[in-house]
């Protein structure tokens, strides 16, 4: 037995906002309704839902623009770590993504969130280094990083 609901939300492996789908009735009742991710399909439902779209829809547009903006001011942005090293190479430690926004924040007062930086593993060596930041699903910038001796 199953029941349909409408979904407000993006829900994996189910389906995407505005969407009908026939779900079980406990997986609606005990997860999807209380977290408000789907209701049942009503016309106030709907009606919400159209409302919820065009809400969405200009915070994306907003959240776009704000990315634009970011993704400009990074091209021109270099940040520059001081390390200690062992050979003159490699690193005594590594640099993670943490540390790179910290030196971010403080030499040019741009905060961004360490999931924004693409940094498939730590730097564990002296040089310069190109790290994509992703600020918007359309959106993308390189940001500079360059590791010198302490």
């Amino acid at each position: 037995m199953s029941i349909e609901i409408l979904l407000l939300s993006d829900v994996d492996n189910l389906g995407k906002a505005g969407d009908v789908v026939k779900v079980a009735p406990g997986y609606a009742r005990n997860y999807l309704l209380p977290k408000d991710l789907a209701a049942p399909v009503t016309h106030a439902a709907l009606k919400r839902l159209e409302k919820l779209r065009k809400e969405r829809a200009e915070l994306t547009r907003i959240q776009l623009v704000e990315a634009k903006d970011k993704a400009a001011k990074l091209a021109n942005i270099s940040v520059t770590l001081r390390e200690k090293s062992t050979d003159g190479q490699s690193l005594y430690g590594s640099v993670h993504a943490a540390d790179i926004i910290k030196a971010l924040e403080a030499d040019n007062k741009i905060a961004l969130d360490k999931s924004q930086l693409v940094l498939p593993e730590p730097i564990k060596t002296i040089g310069q280094f190109d790290v994509e930041v992703k600020l918007h699903a359309e959106v993308s910038a390189t940001l500079k990083v360059w590791i010198v001796e302490a």
